[in-house]
């Protein structure tokens, strides 16, 4: 997969905690961050996922059958 330069800033306090956590774990700071935004997308795919599975339940959001999608859009498999 590809790079993508991205450019942001942290607050003061976060930004030595990166220093500071990446010299310890003899990984750059750009290592680290990946890292923790992976484990971030990770835990809100989950809350994400709750969240649609909530709103199935309580009607605010349809599911419709696969088979009439596909029919409806004429795919045949």
């Amino acid at each position: 997969m590809g790079s993508v330069k991205k450019l942001f800033t942290l607050d003061e306090g976060i930004a030595k905690e990166l220093a500071i956590v990446a010299l310890a774990m003899h990984k750059s700071q750009r290592e680290v961050v990946e890292t923790a935004l992976d484990f971030y997308f990770d835990y809100t795919d989950g809350i994400i996922a709750d969240k649609i599975t909530d709103e199935i339940k309580c009607g605010k959001m349809k599911v419709h059958d696969s088979e009439d999608v596909y029919k409806e859009l004429g795919i045949e498999l």
